[in-house]
C-alpha cells in the first residue's frame, strides 16, 4: 500500500513541524511518495491525476492558513479534482482513501467553542470532508499538530512522530 503525500507550505524552510514530518516520511520510500507543490500555482493536471491514481492513499499535508489550506493547495484541488475525473461520470477518486495532515500554529485550546476562534479544527476542516464525500472518496479524517507558533519544542514534535506515522499507515 503506497501513500501519496501532497505538501503545500508557503515557507517550508522555516517550518518546524511540516519540515520534520517530511524528513520522517522520507525514511520510508517504499511506503510514502512525497510530492511538494512548493510555491507553484501551475500544475500538469493529467500528471497529477495519474500520480494520485497510482497510489492507494492520498494525504494532503499543510499548515492551517487563514483557517484553510494554503492558496496553492486550494488551486491544486480546484485544478486536479475536476468533473469527469473526481466526480460525475468516470469518477477516478471514488473509494480512494484520503486524509489530512495539518499543523496549526495556534494552541489546541483556542480551537474550541470557548476558545479564541470558537470552532474546533474538526469544524474548520469540514469543507474538506464534504468535498471528499461529494467525490465519493473515503475520507479518513486528519492528524494535527498544534502550537507551532508558541511553545512547541523539538521534543514535542519528535514525540508526535510515531502517532503521525501510525495515523497515516492506518488509513
Amino acid at each position: 500500500m503506497r501513500t501519496l503525500v501532497v505538501i503545500a507550505h508557503q515557507n517550508l524552510e522555516e517550518s518546524k513541524v511540516n519540515a520534520r514530518w517530511i524528513e520522517e516520511l522520507k525514511k520510508y520510500p517504499d511506503e510514502f511518495t512525497i510530492h511538494n507543490l512548493g510555491n507553484s500555482y501551475e500544475f500538469d493536471v493529467v500528471k497529477e491525476q495519474e500520480m494520485i491514481k497510482s497510489h492507494d492513499k492520498l494525504v494532503l499535508q499543510f499548515p492551517i492558513y487563514w483557517f484553510n489550506c494554503p492558496p496553492n493547495m486550494k488551486k491544486w484541488l480546484d485544478d486536479v479534482f475536476i468533473e469527469g475525473w473526481a466526480y460525475g461520470k468516470n469518477n477516478q477518486i471514488k473509494n480512494h482513501k484520503v486524509s489530512l495532515l495539518v499543523s496549526a500554529g495556534i494552541k489546541e485550546k483556542n480551537y474550541s467553542k470557548n476558545g479564541r476562534y470558537k470552532y474546533s479544527l474538526n469544524e474548520i476542516l469540514v469543507p474538506f470532508e464534504v468535498s471528499f464525500s461529494y467525490m465519493e472518496a473515503n475520507y479518513q479524517g486528519f492528524f494535527a499538530s498544534y502550537g507551532a507558533e508558541y511553545d512547541l519544542t523539538t521534543n514535542d514534535i519528535e514525540n508526535d512522530l510515531p502517532q503521525m506515522l501510525d495515523f497515516i499507515r492506518s488509513i
